[in-house]
């Protein structure tokens, strides 16, 4: 059975969003457990209470760190422990290419705190587009299409593109096979 950690972060006001993402994913957990995937959400109302030697954000970021996939949730603000979720997340991912990190803005009535607009701000100088999602339905469509590709990608790690010089480099065990009409082989280089 292959694991998938999501780290879910939002602020206290997308509480019904929260808990319908956790019954969602729920839901995919169920069809693809015959797949071998299980799908573990973990989200901050579920870690202990009880007081850390080294803070209660440390314990969330623990678990960021071993997370294979951030969802990032905000409104119309962008509280300080949500942003730096974030920034750890960020941090893990441009270090090791992990979490995939996924950024959503519910459209909010207004243009929000400065908080979200610092915060998209920030977004748009690494050249992360958001996704934005009217109500839960919209925000489950949108994120249920990324799991689908990741799991038809089984949940590859990202990979830095390789520089392209124009020539081709072939590996010294490749083996191309050839076939013209009756003729076929292997070809080892």
């Amino acid at each position: 059975m292959k694991k998938i950690k999501i780290f879910l972060a939002s602020s206290e006001e997308l509480k019904p969003e929260r808990e319908q993402f956790e019954i969602e994913i729920y839901r995919k957990c169920k069809s693809w457990f015959e797949r071998g995937i299980f799908l573990h959400l973990d989200i901050w109302e579920d870690v202990s209470a009880r007081v850390s030697i080294s803070g209660s954000q440390s314990e969330y970021n623990k678990l960021i760190k071993d997370a294979d996939l951030f969802v990032f949730l905000a409104y119309s603000k962008v509280g300080m422990y949500t942003a730096e979720e974030f920034e750890h997340a960020l941090g893990n991912f441009q270090a090791t290419q992990k979490p995939f990190i996924f950024t959503y803005f519910k459209t909010p009535p207004d243009d929000g705190e400065d908080s979200l607009a610092d915060f998209k701000k920030k977004l748009k100088k690494l050249k992360h587009f958001q996704s934005n999602f009217s109500d839960f339905n919209d925000l489950w469509k949108q994120f249920n299409k990324e799991l689908d590709r990741l799991e038809i990608a089984q949940f590859a790690e990202n990979k830095k593109p390789e520089k392209n010089t124009g020539q081709i480099n072939f590996n010294q065990k490749a083996k191309k096979i050839v076939n013209m009409g009756n003729v076929s082989g292997t070809i080892k280089f």
